[in-house]
C-alpha cells in the first residue's frame, strides 16, 4: 500500500471549494478532511476575507511586542559594549543602572541574545570546579583587612623587552591599588612600589600572595626579604598552597579581566599608560557583581594605619627569650649555635618554650620553626602560626 501524498494548501482549497458547492455541511466536511470545526470555520473566514491568499500559513509571531527592546536602548547597549569589549550583559546593565537609572532596561538574557546576534560573544569552555583548600586565612569584612598581591604572567612588549605586571588589590572592595609594569620581579624593584601604595592608601592587616619570588623564599618559614619587611611593618604575610590559585581567587579573577582589557604596548611606558587607564576604569566605572552592581571606588576607604617614617623593631612578650641573628644566619642558645636563616641576619627572633628541650622560633608574630635541643637542629613549621599576643 502506497502512502497518499498531499499538500496542506491543496487540502484547504479543496475544503472551501466543497463548502461553496453546498452539498455537505461544515460538520461533514470537517470529518472528511480530518480537521476540527474550529479549524474549518477559520479556513472559511480567511477565504471570505482574503480569497485564496487567506489560506496560506500565517506567521506565529505576535502582532505586538510590548516588552521589545527599543532601538535607542539597543544602540546605547552596543555603544557601551564597543567601549568595553570585555563587559558581559550583566556588567552592561549594572553600568546603566548606576549612570542612567531611568532607562527601561531588558533582562540580561535579552542583552546576551543581542550581543550574540551581532557576533560580539565568544563561546567559552566550562572549567571543572575544584574544592578549595580550607586554610585559616584572614576573612576580609572591611577595607584593608586583606590585600592580594601577585605578578600577572610576564610578556614581551613591542620592543621585545619583558614586562612583569605587579598588581595589588583590596580583597573586600576589589579596589585595584596598584598595577605597575616592572622589568624584573625582584625585591629592589618591588619594594618602592609597595612603599608608594602604603604612603597613599595606608597599610593592611594582611597581604595574600603565592609562593613565588619575591613573596617567598626557601628560607625557614618561607620568609623572603619582602615578607620580612612586611612583618616589621606589622603586616601579616599569607601564602596560598602551591598549585591552589583559587585561595586567592578574587585577585586571580582581576588578572583575567586585566588580560582581556589591555592590549600589548609598544614599550613599557606605553604599556603602563594602558595599565593606568584600566585601573581608573576598573575602580571608578566597571560595576562589580559581588558589590551588587557598584564600583570598587564606592566601597574602598583609606586605611587608618599610616606608613611609619622609621621601620619598627619586633617586640616580644616577656615570656619569650630573644636572640639577635648573627651575620652568618645563626643564633646562640644553650651553648650552641643554631642556623636560622641568612636572610634574618641582624633581626631579633623570639624563642617560646613549648616542651622540655623544645622551643618555638618566632619572627615577629609568626612561628616559623621548632628548635629541638635533643636533635640539635631547627625544624621548619609547614604552616606559620600567628601569635595574637604579639600585637
Amino acid at each position: 500500500m502506497s502512502w497518499k501524498e498531499t499538500c496542506a494548501m491543496k487540502e484547504r482549497i479543496g475544503f472551501v471549494a466543497e463548502l461553496e458547492r453546498g452539498e455537505r455541511t461544515m460538520s461533514e466536511l470537517c470529518r472528511v478532511f480530518g480537521v476540527s470545526r474550529k479549524t474549518g470555520y477559520k479556513w472559511w473566514d480567511r477565504y471570505q476575507q482574503r480569497g485564496i491568499a487567506g489560506l496560506e500559513d500565517h506567521s506565529r509571531a505576535p502582532l505586538s511586542r510590548p516588552y521589545a527592546v527599543s532601538e535607542p536602548v539597543k544602540a546605547a547597549l552596543l555603544e557601551l559594549r564597543g567601549r568595553h569589549p570585555d563587559w558581559g550583559p550583566q556588567k552592561l546593565l549594572e553600568w546603566f543602572a548606576l549612570h542612567r537609572p531611568g532607562l527601561a532596561l531588558p533582562a540580561a538574557s535579552t542583552v546576551a541574545s543581542l550581543l550574540a546576534r551581532r557576533g560580539l560573544v565568544k563561546p567559552r569552555h566550562p572549567s571543572r570546579s575544584r574544592t578549595p583548600y580550607g586554610a585559616p586565612f584572614v576573612v576580609a569584612v572591611a577595607p584593608n583587612e586583606l590585600w592580594g598581591a601577585d605578578f600577572k604572567g610576564q610578556f614581551r612588549t613591542g620592543d621585545r623587552r619583558y614586562c612583569y605586571p605587579l598588581t595589588v588589590s583590596d580583597a573586600y572592595s576589589r579596589y585595584l591599588l596598584c598595577c605597575r609594569g616592572l622589568l624584573h620581579p625582584r625585591f629592589q624593584q618591588v619594594r618602592p612600589w609597595f612603599e608608594r601604595v602604603f604612603q597613599e592608601y595606608g597599610m593592611p592587616t594582611a597581604i595574600r600572595t603565592d609562593n613565588g619570588a619575591p613573596f617567598a623564599s626557601s628560607a625557614l618559614g618561607g620568609i623572603s626579604r619582602l615578607s620580612l619587611w612586611w612583618l616589621r611593618l606589622g603586616i601579616l604575610p599569607e601564602r596560598i598552597r602551591a598549585g591552589q590559585p583559587q585561595q586567592n581567587a578574587r585577585h586571580e579573577r582581576l588578572h583575567g579581566t586585566l588580560k582581556r582589557a589591555c592590549a600589548l604596548g609598544a614599550n613599557l611606558h606605553a604599556q603602563q599608560r594602558a595599565f593606568e587607564r584600566f585601573r581608573r576604569e576598573y575602580n571608578n566605572e566597571r560595576p562589580h557583581q559581588a558589590l551588587k552592581g557598584q564600583t570598587p571606588h564606592m566601597h574602598y576607604t583609606v586605611s587608618a594605619r599610616s606608613y611609619p617614617k622609621r621601620l619598627p623593631e619586633f617586640i616580644y612578650p616577656s615570656v619569650f627569650e630573644q636572640r639577635r641573628v648573627m651575620p652568618s644566619g645563626c643564633i646562640g642558645w644553650i651553648g650552641h649555635k643554631w642556623y636560622v636563616a641568612g636572610i634574618l641576619a641582624g633581626e631579633t627572633v623570639g624563642l617560646y618554650p613549648i616542651d622540655d628541650g623544645i622551643w618555638r622560633v618566632h619572627v615577629g608574630p609568626l612561628a616559623v620553626g621548632l628548635l629541638n635541643a635533643r636533635a640539635t637542629r631547627i625544624d621548619p613549621i609547614e604552616t606559620m602560626i600567628e601569635i595574637p599576643t604579639l600585637h
